[in-house]
């Protein structure tokens, strides 16, 4: 890093910390400003800060390491989301909007009611405000570590160890705190646009200066075969891989979509979808979200990585490999852009991340539990307070991390379960709260034994996968059984708001209320926005590869994928 690289990040941070301190007059009025913008911010800016919040600086990291260890088919360990992703488009984005709360959990005193209601709202609340939301925020404050040792930042100021981790955190969460703390959401989905079109340059630019170094897209599979590694541009594993057992890839595709924790959209999604003016826009946000996650984002990142295996093959660390091949190869300035686009990637999941937990501490906990009758404006300053409540949590768990990759896989164990109920809970009147209380403590339960004990969870991130999920469905099952449904009243008064399709027959002949919800219609758009999406995805890294026969049946899925989705939306029965 030299001098013009310090100027281009400097320029950055100014930057990123005006816009934040010129927009922090928009969430003072109320709470509703603060962590949902007064549901007044545009659906492409909302699309666009979803987007942002799921590139964090650890996401090349973990792509780059994901690629060197499994090759381009360990992506599916996230592309698998693409399921759920498209299922928040057309089954939950229009109810989220239409339920009109400001957080996600403030849905389970909507859907259900009486003291396991509230005990289920808190508990989440505080279980994913603090602990979980710490550990997020945290393995991508370990990622902007990894970076800055790999670039040796702090050693030109004679700073190094223990010391530089420490001021890394420091920095970085000061400058987060200062938009995120004043600004709300507003924000940070400001920042977060500019944020992402800087890491998106910053990724296209390591890219090309890596495939240039290494002779061009043409040689690379030819040269990993010379190197004993051609199952390295391999889309989907073979029967008998090792890098990535075939089970485990079962497991992504079959299990992990719908067993995640967020299967229904969920968490700093949900905020950005109820933050749109209408559902419409909420559809249109959750669409943009996906072309930049699933079409846009992900092939610079692979691409390096394909040619960090030929330039870096004696790499200790594969999650390194991203940030050693900007130091390779960038001159002076943009080595410095791209520092500033993974420091704007960071910044904007971080900030993302602390206004989320924000809102749980206070509207689900504080506002609910401790001072129900608060004004606007204190509850705005406890936002404010609670921001640095969590990130200085996470700062602490930060420096206990090692892997971004186990973590991240820690992370989606730690949820699998949960997801089925979480999406029956739209579609069926018969779950009740002791069920979802059932879900998420055995989830938590079963994912630390999993991981705890060998002969429980399994050897693989598969078996963990389909023991933690087999487990926690069997569990809520039978405790939902077991326990009576919610009454009457408040299932009227859900289904009044939300009009859901799906299982709601007696509530239905109850109030005389119809579904604004062709459920049935929307299934098959789901299925095909999964076919447009991944046909695009792999038809675009198939002409990148040059594997034009993969590329031309790719190409063809999404063409049938999109033509069906242009076809008109039938009307609710």
């Amino acid at each position: 890093m030299r001098s013009l690289d310090w100027v281009v990040v400097g320029l950055y941070m100014t930057f990123t910390v005006a816009l934040g301190l010129w927009l922090s007059r928009r969430a003072s009025r109320s709470m509703e400003d603060f962590f949902v913008g007064g549901r007044s911010i545009p659906w492409w800016l909302a699309g666009a800060s979803m987007a942002a919040t799921a590139f964090n600086v650890d996401t090349p990291l973990y792509v780059g390491g994901l690629v060197i260890r499994r090759g381009i088919a360990g992506n599916w360990e996230w592309w698998s989301f693409v399921v759920a992703h498209v299922a928040m488009i057309y089954l939950f984005a229009r109810l989220w909007r239409r339920a009109s709360i400001v957080t996600d959990i403030e849905l389970i005193e909507l859907r259900y009611a009486g003291r396991a209601a509230a005990l289920l709202r808190g508990a989440r609340a505080f279980l994913f405000a603090l602990p979980i939301n710490a550990i997020g925020i945290a393995y991508g404050m370990l990622a902007m570590r990894k970076v800055v040792e790999s670039l040796g930042v702090w050693t030109q100021f004679g700073v190094t160890g223990d010391d530089a981790k420490l001021w890394t955190v420091i920095v970085i969460a000061a400058v987060v705190l200062i938009y995120a703390a004043f600004a709300g959401l507003w924000g940070v989905v400001a920042t977060d646009f500019f944020q992402l079109v800087l890491a998106l340059v910053g990724a296209i630019l390591v890219a090309f200066y890596a495939v240039s170094e290494v002779g061009g897209l043409d040689v690379i599979h030819d040269r990993l075969a010379e190197t004993g590694r051609p199952e390295q541009t391999a889309f989907f594993p073979s029967l008998d891989s090792v890098t990535l057992p075939f089970t485990t890839f079962l497991a992504y595709v079959g299990i992990q979509w719908w067993a995640f924790k967020n299967a229904d959209g969920g968490g700093m999604f949900v905020q950005r979808l109820v933050s749109v003016p209408s559902e419409a826009d909420a559809e249109r946000a959750a669409w943009l979200f996906n072309i930049l996650n699933y079409v846009v984002r992900a092939w610079p990142w692979i691409i390096v990585a394909l040619a960090a295996i030929l330039v870096l093959p004696d790499l200790e660390d594969p999650e390194t490999a991203y940030p050693m091949m900007m130091l390779r190869y960038l001159p002076s300035g943009l080595l410095g852009l791209v520092f500033a686009s993974l420091l704007a990637a960071f910044m904007s999941t971080v900030s993302s991340q602390v206004n989320w937990g924000a809102s749980y501490l206070v509207n689900d906990l504080y506002r609910r539990f401790v001072v129900p009758g608060a004004s606007q404006r204190h509850l705005v300053w406890a936002g404010r307070i609670a921001t640095v409540l969590i990130t200085a949590l996470a700062s602490a768990v930060a420096f206990r991390l090692t892997s971004i990759g186990e973590v991240f896989r820690f992370m989606i164990v730690l949820g699998t379960g949960t997801g089925a109920l979480l999406i029956l809970r739209w579609f069926w009147w018969r779950v009740n709260a002791w069920a979802e209380i059932a879900a998420l403590v055995g989830s938590v339960v079963t994912a630390v034994a999993a991981y705890v004990i060998p002969w429980f969870g399994g050897e693989t991130y598969g078996s963990r996968s389909l023991t933690t999920a087999a487990v926690v469905t069997a569990l809520w099952i039978i405790v939902m059984y077991l326990t009576p449904a919610e009454s009457p009243a408040t299932l009227d008064r859900f289904y009044a708001r939300a009009r859901p399709g799906g299982f709601w027959e007696p509530v239905r002949r109850r109030t005389g209320l119809t579904s604004w919800q062709n459920l049935p219609d929307d299934v098959l758009r789901v299925v095909a926005g999964v076919a447009a999406l991944l046909g695009a995805n792999i038809a675009l890294g198939a002409g990148l590869m040059q594997r034009w026969g993969m590329m031309a049946i790719a190409l063809v899925i999404a063409a049938a994928g999109i033509a069906w989705l242009r076809s008109p939306r039938r009307e609710p029965a």
